[in-house]
C-alpha cells in the first residue's frame, strides 16, 4: 500500500492534477479507512461477553435498584447483560438451581429455601429459628459460606458470588393473633421444609405456596397467615388481605446469586475479577437494604410514619412479642427442626451434621442433637 501511495505523490513542489489513478487511490484509501473503522466497531461489540441473567427482583422491590446498578456497571465493561425475570417468563423459582446447572442461564438469583428440595444441605445456611436477627444471620451465613460454595460447585456445577437475605421472615394474618401459639389450627403459608416443621410443631397446617400465590390464597381463605419479610409483604400488597403482624423473625430468607461454573471458566481473569467486585458490592448493599428497610416497611404497614416512596401506608395491628414466643421458637428449633433437617441432610450428604455443627452451630451456640 505504501508503494501505491508513493507512486501518486507529485515530484515537484506544486500539487499534480489528480488523474484517474489518484482518484482511484483516494477512493481506495477512504474505503480502507471505513473498513478499518467497521472492523474495530465489530471487534468491540464482539468482545462483550453475553450474560443471560435470571432475576427474581421485580421493579417494585427494594432489591431491584441494587441489582440493576450492578448490571449497568457490568454492561459498561466487557459484558452485555440480557435480564429476564422468573415471573415474566413463567418460571417457578424452585427451578432456578436446575436451570442454572443446565446452562439455560449464566447467572441466576435463587431463593435457597426453595431450591433446597434438591439438596437439604443448602437449607442449613438459614434454618428456621437459628438466626432471629440480621446480625446473627450474617454471622451464620459467613460461617457456612465455604462449605455452601463447595457443595454447590461439586454437586451442581454452579458458584455463588453473592449471599444475602430478604430480611426477617415474620407472620401476617387475616384474623386476630396475639402469640405464636395462636397459629394452632390455622393454615399458614410455608416455603421451606424447616418452616413447615415449625408450623407443625405449633399445631398449624403448612401450605406450600410461591410468593405470587400468597395474596390470592389469603384473600380466598386458602391460608389464614403467611410468612415473609415486611418489605416483601408491603410491596406485594399483602396488607390489603391481612389484619395482624406478629414480628417474630424466624429466618432471613437467604438468597444467592450464582453463576454456571462451566460458563464462569470461559471468562478471562480480568472478567472474573470485575464480576466478583460487582457481586461483592451488590451483596453488601443488599444486606444494608435488609437491615434498614424492613423497619420502615413495618412502620408504613402499621400506621406509623411512612415517607418512603417504595411503600404504601396501611393500619395493621402490630402484635407485641412476649418472652414465651422466643422460648417456644427456640424449643422447637432445638428439639425438632435441627434433628429433622440433619436426618434429611445425612441421606444425601453423609457427614453434613458435623459440617453444620462446626460452622453455623458453633457461631450460634447450637448443635444438632446426637441421634
Amino acid at each position: 500500500m505504501s508503494q501505491l501511495l508513493s507512486a501518486s505523490r507529485p515530484t515537484s513542489g506544486k500539487p499534480a492534477p489528480m488523474g484517474r489513478t489518484g482518484r482511484t487511490l483516494k477512493v481506495l484509501g477512504s474505503g480502507l479507512l471505513s473498513a478499518v473503522l467497521l472492523a474495530t466497531t465489530a471487534t468491540t461489540a464482539y468482545s462483550q461477553t453475553a450474560v443471560r441473567w435470571l432475576s427474581q427482583s421485580q421493579t417494585s422491590s427494594s432489591q431491584y435498584p441494587v441489582e440493576f446498578s450492578a448490571m449497568e456497571a457490568l454492561n459498561g465493561s466487557s459484558f452485555k447483560v440480557d435480564r429476564k425475570e422468573y415471573q415474566s417468563i413463567g418460571i417457578n423459582m424452585s427451578d432456578g438451581l436446575r436451570l442454572i446447572r443446565a446452562g439455560s442461564f449464566d447467572v441466576a438469583s435463587i431463593q435457597v429455601g426453595l431450591v433446597a428440595g434438591d439438596d437439604a444441605f443448602l437449607e442449613g445456611i438459614d434454618l428456621i429459628g437459628v438466626s432471629t436477627d440480621i446480625q446473627q444471620l450474617r454471622a451464620a451465613v459467613n460461617a457456612y459460606r465455604a462449605a455452601f460454595t463447595e457443595r454447590l460447585e461439586k454437586r451442581f456445577g454452579v458458584r455463588p458470588l453473592a449471599l444475602w437475605p430478604f430480611g426477617g421472615q415474620i407472620f401476617f394474618c387475616n384474623e386476630p393473633i396475639a402469640t405464636l401459639d395462636d397459629l394452632k389450627g390455622k393454615k399458614v403459608r410455608s416455603f421451606t421444609a424447616s418452616m413447615s416443621s415449625l408450623l407443625q410443631g405449633l399445631g398449624a397446617t403448612p401450605v406450600t405456596l410461591a410468593f405470587p400465590e400468597v395474596y390470592p390464597a389469603l384473600q380466598r381463605g386458602v391460608a389464614s397467615c403467611g410468612i415473609t419479610s415486611a418489605t416483601s409483604a408491603n410491596t406485594g400488597k399483602w396488607m390489603e388481605v391481612t389484619t395482624h403482624i406478629l414480628p417474630l423473625s424466624v429466618s432471613g430468607a437467604v438468597q444467592a446469586h450464582v453463576v454456571n461454573l462451566a460458563w464462569w471458566n470461559t471468562l478471562t481473569a480480568q472478567q472474573k475479577a470485575a464480576m466478583e467486585a460487582q457481586f461483592t458490592d451488590m451483596e453488601n448493599k443488599l444486606w444494608d437494604v435488609a437491615a434498614k428497610t424492613n423497619g420502615v416497611a413495618i412502620a408504613c404497614s402499621t400506621g406509623g410514619t411512612c415517607d418512603d416512596k417504595l411503600y404504601s401506608s396501611y393500619n395493621l395491628k402490630l402484635v407485641k412479642l412476649v418472652d414465651d414466643d422466643f422460648r417456644r421458637l427456640n424449643d422447637i428449633t432445638q428439639n425438632v427442626i435441627l434433628g429433622e433437617w440433619a436426618a434429611r441432610c445425612e441421606r444425601v450428604y453423609p457427614g453434613c451434621t458435623k459440617v453444620w455443627n462446626e460452622s453455623v452451630g458453633a457461631t450460634r451456640g447450637m448443635a444438632v442433637p446426637a441421634r
